[in-house]
């Protein structure tokens, strides 16, 4: 597919290759002391712009290939036994880490078992009642409120630290505006390109419009001249800006630990910042996976992919968002306690 400019998926391909290689030189610039944390989290900054942007026109650009049933990897009627498989195994899981790991913290838990619900709820509800049913909403309003509660236990007091140094606060913040806006032009409900299907005059609805589990009022604007089309409900403000605020203290945290290890005179140790970028970098990747497939290797290796995990009906499209969910909080804990394992970061200490 050929944009307006004359671009392809190829350029959008490029360009987030371009970016992944501007933050790649900028974290070995600063961990060879060649650029100080303010020029190495600029030269970071400017690398995801520049990969996100690279990434909305790919998937923008790429051509929308349909699939037939005849492409799918399992019948339908195998759903429900997955989800159930699937969402009791994360909560079985979920009780053996915080038995045999953390005792002291059922927090991590209660996590897990409303994450392991979300992948049953559909057929714990079957049929259109589940689009409705209070169920369905308590589980959306508590993933926030229990994602909350760990960070208020074990984050809080760093969090205030980490955002009370400026340039920590501005690069958190600005990564958190990117990923979101990066996650709602990947999901579709944001986009500045033409699109077929829109009405040609200009349009504000509100309509309801399943998203996670339930169904919410959303507003629609249309705006075909410029052009602009945005979709926004709750419950879409609730889940990417949980996933994005999370990506956005991890980059702050990052940030301030760049900025304490000069001030001490520290040597950076890789682990920590790995950890946290790759698990950040896999979470935000995950929409792009049956794209790049097509790319790569042809509609007969993203057709299972499709099914399996974009398929609206498939009981393993929300792993990404449980996934990213659980990789993103466990990162910013994880950051944490690495810190509080320094001597020289003495501000850092988790809450039990």
């Amino acid at each position: 597919m050929t944009g307006a400019a004359g671009l392809t998926e190829i350029h959008g391909a490029m360009l987030t290759l371009v970016g992944i290689a501007i933050v790649g030189g900028a974290v070995g610039f600063k961990r060879h002391s060649r650029l100080t944390p303010e020029q190495a989290l600029t030269g970071v900054f400017i690398g995801i712009v520049t990969a996100a942007t690279g990434a909305v026109l790919f998937d923008a650009l790429s051509i929308d290939v349909q699939y037939s049933a005849a492409t799918m990897p399992f019948s339908r009627s195998l759903y429900p036994l997955i989800a159930f498989a699937v969402g009791l195994t994360i909560m079985i899981g979920s009780l053996s880490i915080g038995w045999f790991r953390w005792r002291t913290r059922p927090r991590y838990t209660g996590l897990g078992f409303i994450l392991g619900l979300w992948v049953t709820y559909p057929y714990l509800i079957p049929g259109p009642a589940s689009n409705s049913h209070p169920l369905g909403y308590l589980l959306v309003l508590s993933l926030p409120i229990a994602v909350g509660y760990i960070l208020k236990k074990d984050a809080a007091h760093v969090i205030r630290d980490v955002f009370r140094d400026p340039v920590a606060r501005r690069f958190g913040i600005g990564v958190a505006v990117v990923v979101g806006l990066f996650f709602l032009f990947i999901t579709g409900y944001l986009s500045v390109f033409p699109e077929e299907g829109l009405p040609h005059e200009p349009k504000l609805v509100v309509l309801p419009v399943i998203y996670q589990l339930v169904s919410w009022p959303t507003l629609e604007v249309v705006r075909p001249h410029i052009p602009f089309f945005l979709a926004i409900s709750p419950g879409l403000v609730i889940v990417v800006g949980l996933l994005s605020s999370l990506i956005g203290f991890n980059a702050g945290i990052i940030a301030r630990y760049w900025r304490i290890e000069e001030s001490a005179g520290l040597t950076e140790g890789t682990a920590g910042t790995a950890t946290v970028v790759g698990s950040c970098t896999c979470g935000c990747c995950g929409p792009l996976v049956a794209k790049i497939a097509i790319l790569a290797a042809g509609p007969s290796i993203a057709a299972p992919l499709y099914w399996v995990f974009v398929d609206p009906a498939s009981p393993l499209g929300v792993l990404f968002i449980a996934g990213s969910i659980a990789l993103f909080t466990g990162s910013l804990v994880y950051s944490i306690e690495s810190a509080t394992r320094s001597s020289e970061i003495a501000d850092f200490s988790p809450a039990d």
